[in-house]
């Protein structure tokens, strides 16, 4: 009995590609993995690391941020590299099936060493796994869809990004409760287990997906050719204010949490741990896309058309409002009030409604103004928009810190800098957004399965 091989175009169909609950379902066990880990990131460095002998051997505050940051930078660097290796020589498939492999032993490393040396080793093995991983899997997701059911790849998207937050909801619950109960070792162990089942679960879909080929030397020269280049460029000009959303997103799983801990935790007739209140941003997406899709968006269009960059647009914005209220609660922290943890929920609304905006359109958009050729490489760069956010974050903190230890930017005045980069910013990408020519570009129409394939799909 011959092999069954695999489709390479889009399999004709007019309902939801068959390979998306393979892919929706990895998603969601890789996500349980990167942000269990990414949620307890900060209070592990401040609170649990130790040197070759054992001792404590935490960093400060302000070290610890910074080191977070520099780990988001390169998970989100990476995708670069892993956009080249998939367009131009592995596939989309076996690039993320084996970089995921990558991803594994650093999750296991982080199990194991609590030290700098394991601390350092395991987040950069994870940060290559996670960026070979992230240049593709989005692309993935478009690459199954053809004219006959490009009118559900919006909601294929939509389902995509509810299992990102269906994932992290759990672990962004459970890794915090683990970590102050059993240590790091359980903590970072259980996203080792849901690392080896997701990439499991990718590997028993591989019947069932449009595998693009690779496009060889050819691909790298057309990505480096005049209208490959003339591409990526209008395209980073629009990264490059998602920059400077990333910039603030991502400081919900460093800066917020470390806020929290010197806030009031006892909320709602709970005690809660400063890095469990994450899960609020989860929780929000999963009701907020399908509330902005159905009814606001809608709503809005009547008197106001949206456009994807329009809704970029208003997304920076909303997060800007975010970073104020969080300067709000810096400021009664300051007089000495314990404030509750609770007054971080309007800064977890407003945040969670701009990634919707923002994020999620993002994403969409940096798949479909991409040529075919390249759309795993543009994935790549709208990835370095997140890389290039958390760069500038990191920096941030490496320009306030005092030689004595002090910050010259603190309280207040720290997330008041922020919220005038991201709604000052919107001024300048008005002008940006109206100059920008939209082209959209899907694969092609006519599904090719090998011999053998169609028996077992």
């Amino acid at each position: 009995m011959s092999k069954p091989q695999y489709y390479t175009t889009p399999i004709k169909t007019t309902g939801m590609a068959p390979g998306i609950p393979f892919i929706v379902g990895n998603e969601a066990a890789e996500r349980f993995n990167f942000y269990g880990m990414r949620a307890v990131l900060v209070v592990f460095m401040t609170k649990y690391l130790v040197d070759r002998s054992g001792a404590a051997a935490p960093m400060d505050e302000n070290d610890a941020a910074a080191a977070y940051h520099w780990f988001q930078f390169a998970s989100y660097f990476f995708p670069t590299l892993g956009a080249i290796v998939s367009d131009a020589f592995w596939g989309k498939y076996y690039t993320i099936l084996r970089i995921s492999l990558v991803y594994c032993l650093g999750s296991v490393v982080l199990a194991l060493d609590h030290t700098r040396l394991g601390l350092t080793l395991g987040l950069t093995l994870i940060a290559i796994g996670t960026g070979g991983i992230k240049a593709c899997v989005a692309s993935h997701v478009g690459d199954q869809f053809g004219p006959d059911n490009q009118h559900l790849l919006s909601r294929a998207f939509g389902w995509f990004y509810f299992s990102v937050n269906a994932g992290s909801t759990v672990s962004f619950l459970l890794i915090p409760w683990l970590l102050e109960h059993y240590g790091p070792g359980p903590a970072f162990g259980l996203p080792a287990v849901l690392m080896l089942a997701a990439t499991y679960v990718f590997w028993s879909g591989r019947y069932k997906f449009a595998h693009i080929p690779p496009g060889g030397k050819k691909l790298l020269r057309e990505t480096f050719s005049r209208d490959g280049l003339s591409a990526l460029g209008k395209l980073a000009a629009i990264f490059v204010f998602m920059a400077v959303f990333w910039s603030l997103y991502d400081q919900s799983g460093g800066e917020w949490v470390l806020q929290g801990q010197k806030m009031n935790l006892h909320f709602l007739g709970i005690d809660w741990l400063a890095a469990q209140i994450q899960v609020v941003n989860a929780i929000l997406i999963l009701v907020f896309i399908p509330l902005f899709q159905f009814w606001l968006y809608p709503l809005i269009s009547r008197v106001f058309p949206l456009t994807p960059l329009r809704k970029i647009g208003l997304g920076l914005v909303v997060i800007g409002l975010s970073f104020l209220v969080s300067a709000w609660i810096e400021r009664q922290i300051a007089a000495g009030l314990k404030p509750s943890i609770g007054w971080q929920m309007p800064a977890y609304v407003l945040l969670s409604a701009g990634e919707v905006m923002a994020s999620i359109t993002a994403l969409e958009f940096a798949y479909t103004q991409a040529p075919k050729s390249i759309k795993s490489m543009v994935q790549a760069l709208y990835l370095l928009s997140i890389s290039g956010g958390n760069l500038v974050a990191a920096l941030v903190h490496v320009f306030i810190k005092n030689p004595d230890g002090t910050v010259k930017l603190q309280g207040a005045a720290y997330y008041n800098f922020y919220a005038a980069l991201s709604i000052g910013c919107v001024a300048v990408f008005v002008f940006v957004a109206k100059a920008y020519k939209e082209k959209t570009y899907l694969q092609g129409e006519e599904p090719v399965a090998l011999a053998g394939a169609a028996a077992e799909t």
